[in-house]
């Protein structure tokens, strides 16, 4: 149970490892100053990519669903976090969306019906603090309308991680197909906002292209079939928790690739989110295996050890190639009360030495002749 929640939050936080390299990609291979545009090609061809690859379209409430998810993950989210990268400074920006997991601990609370934890306020404030450390710096300021839309984007985003575990997926319906879904939806609503704030560029490069590519395909489709695949199998409050992460990556990526400064402080913010992640993984797998082992022992299990009679039985059924059919037949045929339980040790005899103990003569296909029933033995009295 702990190995399979490992490799779930492993495989969960690449998602927001990636988004962290967002920002490197953005200022490096994207055209400037196109926010919506970079939004509304990351989430789009990659959302329809999916949905025609599975063939499959929503179905009744699941259509409305769709959208206040693709609104939620994907299009407002988006939106709302552009209008607060304007506004603020990059380092404020990320340490108001830092309080997500807050509002997911809270919603989770009262969708979920999941009880808050001591462990998981610390991991809470803990990484939040790690963060701060991480990305302010002395030029930070605040700006009402930034505030506002990053505190928005970060109730979008703790929505959307809460509604997706409450509703779980459509029934038959794939997880590619679902992300592709929530991805064309959020996508959708992008697209006008994108067309009438910013129109398009009057040239785009080979270098764009391909940052666009790998914000669409990686950024997007990959990531987010992952994002959605942890939401699925871990608590919601530790998959936001994995969110730290992308802080975290986008200054490592800053530092090696960028030449950005990395600070002691900056250092100790590392170590303060790292913790949190893995306070979050370790308290996750510790309740999933408390819980497994409250589940006790399956129905159908008889509680016989490996090396008791059904094994010895299955031993003397599967006899080397040398044993003769009849006898090994006999011996996977008797009941309880016969030879095979009285001495399921004893070692099956050589085929040159026949029967170790008197058996009845076996039948055409190796097994016991079948008792006379007592109307046979009547008639054969009458004639």
């Amino acid at each position: 149970m702990k190995q399979r929640v490992g490799l779930d939050s492993a495989l969960t936080v690449l998602a927001p490892v990636v988004w962290g390299s967002t920002y490197l990609v953005t200022t490096q291979l994207l055209p400037p100053d196109r926010p919506l545009l970079a939004a509304a090609v990351r989430a789009l061809p990659g959302g329809l990519i999916l949905t025609l690859a599975g063939r499959q379209l929503p179905q009744g409430h699941w259509w409305w669903r769709i959208l206040v998810l693709g609104a939620l993950n994907i299009g407002v989210f988006f939106y709302l976090l552009f209008v607060a990268a304007y506004h603020l400074p990059g380092g404020v920006a990320a340490l108001v969306g830092s309080v997500q997991p807050v509002f997911v601990l809270l919603l989770s609370a009262l969708l979920l019906r999941t009880a808050i934890r001591g462990w998981q306020v610390w991991a809470c404030v803990l990484g939040t603090a790690g963060v701060g450390m991480l990305v302010l710096g002395p030029e930070a300021g605040l700006d009402t309308i930034g505030v506002v839309a990053g505190l928005g984007g970060a109730v979008c985003m703790a929505s959307g991680i809460v509604l997706t575990k409450h509703w779980g997926r459509p029934p038959g319906v794939g997880l590619l197909t679902f992300t592709g879904w929530q991805l064309a939806a959020g996508g959708l609503l992008i697209a006008p906002v994108t067309l009438l704030g910013e129109g398009l560029p009057d040239r785009v490069t080979w270098t764009n292209l391909a940052g666009f590519a790998y914000l669409s395909l990686v950024g997007a489709l990959l990531a987010y079939a992952v994002w959605f695949r942890g939401i699925e199998r871990l608590p919601a409050l530790t998959v936001s928790l994995l969110g730290f992460a992308s802080p975290l990556a986008a200054t490592i990526l800053g530092f090696l690739f960028l030449r950005e400064g990395l600070t002691l402080t900056q250092g100790a913010g590392a170590v303060a989110v790292v913790t949190a992640v893995l306070l979050a993984q370790r308290s996750t797998a510790r309740e999933a295996r408390v819980a497994g082992g409250a589940a006790g022992p399956s129905p159908g299990s008889t509680g016989v050890p490996p090396d008791g009679p059904v094994a010895a039985g299955a031993t003397a059924a599967t006899a080397p190639p040398g044993s003769p059919p009849a006898a090994g037949a006999a011996t996977a045929a008797a009941p309880p009360d016969g030879p095979t339980a009285a001495a399921p040790t004893d070692p099956l005899p050589p085929p040159e030495a026949g029967p170790a103990h008197p058996a009845p003569p076996p039948t055409e296909a190796g097994t016991r002749p079948a008792a006379q029933s007592p109307r046979q033995t009547t008639e054969r009295e009458q004639s």
